[in-house]
């Protein structure tokens, strides 16, 4: 009786439960994987992007002082917003912040309307050799855009192009490099330059339409045209919002072409473009005003992309 009540009063063991793989830390070989593939990417865009974007924006915010009179020494201390009170007071800058953008209102629109035709053609069953002409397109974009720049200056030159020669001949005489059409001769040089592009970006996308679309609305009696700007157009809508973004940011970034067609003009001076202005700041040994004339103007491209965009959106209701 004893044991039998000792047996069933005594306290069952736990029972150890079964051994399984335990889960990796996060310091795992996961882990060190996904380290591998971010680092190549990561460690460039925090040294060559993030670093000296924080270092003009610090260098913004300083100034040169001078203790000692004219001899004396030179030191440089924190100064506010000094600098950027120096930048919208510079009418220089507002010159050529006026002249990008009437640069920016006709040469994006035109570029990117030429894009799209080009890719809508290029899209359509009745055009022959289609790779052909993408590549012509294209090739363009290949072209270094100082090279660029060279070869049209030796199109615009008076003393050397034919081109110039041949209207002159016919009686027109145009003067590419004259005070007024000088920003326009720097426009078609980027229009040449960036057509191409925009437009295989655009074609891009007009290659994943599902072609039943097209043969719905050919059944419908639709034409080349209308399913062309009723269908085509607005579905890749998404593309020409990206494109037209990519432009903005290209336009207030506007330096090779006009600083290589100063060598011939005299009409494009060393402040012509908001970048040519913070680099001839920068060259006088001003660096902080440079860095400050440089965040505006990134600043400003933000605000454009970024307003361009929620503008889009907004109308198409996203």
């Amino acid at each position: 009786m004893t044991d039998i009540a000792t047996r069933t009063t005594r306290t069952p063991c736990a029972v150890e439960p079964p051994r399984g793989r335990r889960r990796p830390s996060g310091g795992g070989p996961r882990a060190g994987t996904v380290l591998a593939f971010v680092t190549p990417f990561f460690l460039p865009f925090v040294l060559f992007y993030l670093v000296p974007v924080g270092y003009a924006l610090w260098q913004s915010f300083r100034v040169v002082r001078r203790s000692g009179g004219q001899y004396g020494t030179s030191y440089t201390t924190f100064g506010g917003f000094e600098q950027y009170v120096q930048v919208f007071q510079n009418t220089e800058f507002w010159a050529s912040i006026g002249r990008i953008g009437l640069f920016g209102i006709v040469q994006v629109p035109v570029m990117l309307f030429v894009a799209l035709v080009m890719a809508l053609l290029l899209d359509t069953p009745l055009l022959r050799l289609k790779a052909f002409f993408r590549i012509t397109a294209f090739m363009p974009y290949a072209v270094p855009g100082v090279i660029a720049a060279i070869m049209w200056s030796y199109l615009y030159s008076p003393q050397l192009s034919p081109v110039v020669d041949l209207l002159d001949g016919i009686g027109l005489e145009p003067d590419f490099l004259g005070p007024g059409a000088v920003l326009w001769s720097a426009a078609n040089v980027s229009t040449w330059l960036w057509t191409g592009y925009n437009m295989l970006i655009m074609y891009s996308a007009l290659q994943s339409i599902p072609q039943e679309l097209y043969e719905a609305a050919r059944i419908d009696g639709a034409s080349n045209w209308t399913i062309a700007w009723r269908i085509k157009v607005p579905i890749i809508a998404p593309s020409i919002v990206l494109t037209t973004v990519f432009s903005i940011i290209g336009t207030l970034q506007l330096y090779a072409e006009p600083a290589v067609l100063r060598q011939i003009s005299s009409n494009i001076s060393s402040t012509f473009t908001p970048n040519m202005l913070a680099y001839a700041v920068a060259s006088g040994n001003n660096y902080q005003q440079a860095a400050a004339i440089s965040v505006v103007i990134a600043v400003i491209t933000f605000v454009l992309s970024f307003g361009f965009m929620r503008l889009t959106a907004k109308r198409a209701g996203l």
